[in-house]
């Protein structure tokens, strides 16, 4: 049994508890023609107790699990039936009580004061099980926005990508023979970033290591492209040990090697990346040049949008993201508040 149900075991029965202690004891509490001065609502209230807890978790544990979504009429029917049978049972003991302690009370006086006690009981039951109903239903939900998040991010994996891959290889390639030095650099950065991409991305990471492997990735292409483009990059953090969801800042930094333009003068093909890290936030900024005439613009693709599906679904109201496209210019804008993340870790 895990400790959580321990738990709450014992505080129902702590509950039950002081229940009986504030009525039956502690107090000179008269109920229903017993009194803690003779000693009858003591022996009175146990009883009494077991037959609200009875409705209670018939409330919880049976009825509305069973019964109050799928048959209505049913419910309804059977916890009528319940707290006139519990309130029937209840005036027959306290009946047999009354005689024992010479008390005079009539038999429906007494029925009547514990029917509107176990009605109390009941709503106090269906309460508690329609908030149980409700945990479970966010438990659920959890669970697969849990999933959903996996398995998007195993896509998101894949989308990084085929010609990427291609390009890369070819490119390591085409240096070996020529400049073997900068080959074996541009493979052992390819392999650490193949690396991430398969094994270090399946929850949140810090913020330093993202970083690490967004610059590896940009030098790559930066080999890649050489002289065909003018890059600028500026990555800064001063806050490293944030922790950020996998795989979020790559897309929009591929999604501009990818769709920058393809000019003659290589002045006019131009990528700028800053990235930097202050107060709890994560701040990217890409621009590059595109050719409007192109048919493949900077206008993204599937890897985009799935990574703006991603951001909706794990920084939901903590993030900005602003794509604007001006004067065959693409630029985009994307702030992430980290902070909630790195308060619970």
């Amino acid at each position: 049994m895990r400790i959580s149900n321990i738990s709450l075991i014992a505080s129902h029965l702590a509950f039950w508890l002081l229940n009986y202690w504030l009525v039956a004891i502690g107090s000179d509490f008269n109920w229903n023609g017993f009194s803690a001065a003779n000693g009858s609502l003591t022996y009175a209230y146990i009883y009494g107790l077991l037959f609200n807890a009875t409705l209670f978790y018939l409330q919880v544990f049976w009825l509305y699990p069973h019964y109050y979504k799928n048959n209505r009429n049913r419910y309804y029917l059977f916890t009528g039936i319940s707290i006139i049978l519990i309130s029937v049972l209840e005036s027959f003991s306290d009946y047999l009580m009354y005689e024992a302690y010479a008390i005079e009370k009539p038999f429906l006086c007494g029925f009547i004061s514990s029917l509107l006690v176990h009605l109390v009981y009941v709503v106090a039951g269906f309460y508690y099980a329609l908030k149980l109903a409700f945990k479970k239903s966010e438990i659920l939900k959890q669970k697969l926005l849990e999933e959903n998040y996996k398995s998007e991010l195993k896509y998101l994996k894949a989308q990084l990508n085929p010609h990427f891959l291609f390009n890369g290889i070819n490119n390591v390639y085409h240096l070996i023979g020529k400049n073997n030095t900068l080959a074996k650099e541009t493979l052992h950065q390819f392999s650490d970033l193949l690396r991430y991409q398969l094994y270090e991305s399946n929850t949140h990471i810090v913020l330093e290591k993202e970083l690490d492997t967004v610059l590896k990735y940009i030098k790559i292409e930066e080999t890649r492209r050489g002289d065909d483009i003018s890059l600028t990059y500026d990555i800064n953090s001063a806050e490293p040990n944030l922790k950020i969801a996998p795989l979020l800042l790559i897309p929009f930094i591929e999604n501009a090697f990818k769709h920058c333009s393809n000019h003659m003068d290589r002045t006019k093909n131009t990528i700028v990346i800053r990235i930097k890290a202050a107060g709890g936030k994560v701040y990217l900024d890409v621009v590059n040049s595109y050719d409007s005439s192109s048919q493949s613009n900077s206008g993204g693709g599937i890897g985009l949008q799935n990574v703006k599906k991603r951001l909706s679904m794990l920084y939901s109201g903590r993030h900005e993201l602003s794509i604007q496209k001006q004067n065959e210019t693409h630029s985009v804008t994307l702030v992430i508040n980290l902070k909630k993340e790195n308060e619970t870790t």
